[in-house]
Order: C-alpha cells, then structure tokens, then sequence
C-alpha cells in the first residue's frame, strides 16, 4: 500500500511539475507575443471591409480611425462604449476631431458590451446588419488572442485581420504593474481557451451585455 501511494504522489509531482513548467513557457510566449510592434497600415489587405475598435485601452481608437481614413469605404464599429458617451466626446478626448461628415457617418458606436464576449456578439450583429464579411480587429496586443480566440467562436462567418496597438504601459513590460497585467490577460486567455472548446456559442444570447437601462 505504501508503495502505490508512493507512486501516485510520484505521478501527481510530475504531472504538477510538467503544468508548472508549460504554463511558464506559454507565459513568456504570451508575453513575447503581446509586446509585438503594431503593423504598418500598408500591411492591411485592401479587401477589409469593416473595422471594430474593442474600447478599453489607449491607442484603440485612434488606430482605428487612421485605418477608417486610409480607405474611407469602410465603416467603423467602436464597440463597449460607455453609456450617454457620444461620438463628438470620444473624439475630443482622443484629439481627432474634426472629421468629415462623410467619416462620421461610418462610425458607430456599440454601447450594449460589457466584455470582450459582449464585443464578439455585438461586432456580429453589426456585420450582418450591414453585410460586412472582413474586418480589422483593433485591440491592444495583450488581448489580441483572446479577442480573436472570442470572435471565432461566436462569429466563425467573419474573417478578421488584427491590427494591435500598444499602450504605453508596455514601454516598461518587466514592471510589476506590468507583469501583473500580462498574467492577469494570460489566465483570461487561457479560461477562453477553456470556454471555446468546452462550450460553443450558437446562438446571439445577451451574454456580455449591458442590462438595459430602466426608463
């Protein structure tokens, strides 16, 4: 008896041991990954039709804009923006302002998200609203994967190019504000991984939406 328990708390330190050991390396590939330098806007195919801005970070929707005014066919969803916020506000923090009328009128603004999952179904609707089939996905790269990871599984219909930014914050990413950051979107994207091949979205459900406002 003592010997098999003695192989089974053998087999458990291994097998702990060898998860310890792959989720550290998947962890500076996150890492390595994530601080990637953001494309170049010539680096995106001309054949995009729809651009979505996830808000959340700094950079998203100036990135996003410069893209809508590279090809000014497209149209821009700026999804997760916060209540009663308009589009002049968003654009006087952010420094852009003014824009032509005819770029205004590209740009919407989802305000029923509340997670990246909310983003996802919120993007969708909007496509097919508008027969969009191509997007460009902007978003920090930290969330990147996760966010694609999202958009496959509740949007499969979509083709998605990313086109991430990079918040000032990964200026210093060894930082412990930083790395705290980076293992907090980390274990977010491995619960997704998690999420996606246990539980497939079929259906628009209000999962990751705001609750409607009482009148």
């Amino acid at each position: 008896m003592k010997r098999y328990r003695s192989l089974i708390w053998r087999m458990f330190s291994a097998s702990l041991t060898i998860l310890c050991w792959a989720l550290l390396g998947g962890f500076f590939y996150f890492c390595s990954d994530a601080l990637r330098p953001s494309p170049t806007l010539s680096s995106i195919p001309a054949d995009c039709d729809g651009i979505v801005a996830l808000t959340g970070g700094q950079d998203r929707i100036e990135a996003s804009i410069n893209l809508l005014k590279q090809q000014t066919g497209r149209d821009l969803l700026i999804s997760g923006v916060s209540p009663h916020t308009s589009l002049l506000h968003i654009l006087s923090i952010t420094k852009l302002s003014p824009l032509p009328p005819e770029l205004m009128k590209r740009i919407t603004l989802g305000y029923q998200a509340a997670t990246t999952i909310g983003n996802a179904w919120e993007t969708a609707q909007w496509a097919e609203t508008r027969h969009l089939h191509h997007l460009i996905l902007v978003t920090a790269g930290y969330h990147m994967r996760r966010a694609i990871l999202e958009f496959h599984d509740i949007a499969p219909q979509l083709t998605l190019t990313p086109y991430w930014v990079q918040p000032p914050a990964m200026a210093t990413p060894w930082r412990l504000q930083t790395l705290s950051l980076m293992l907090n979107q980390y274990f977010k994207f491995i619960g997704a991984l998690l999420r996606a091949g246990l539980a497939h979205q079929q259906k628009y459900e209000q999962e990751g939406f705001r609750p409607p406002e009482e009148r």
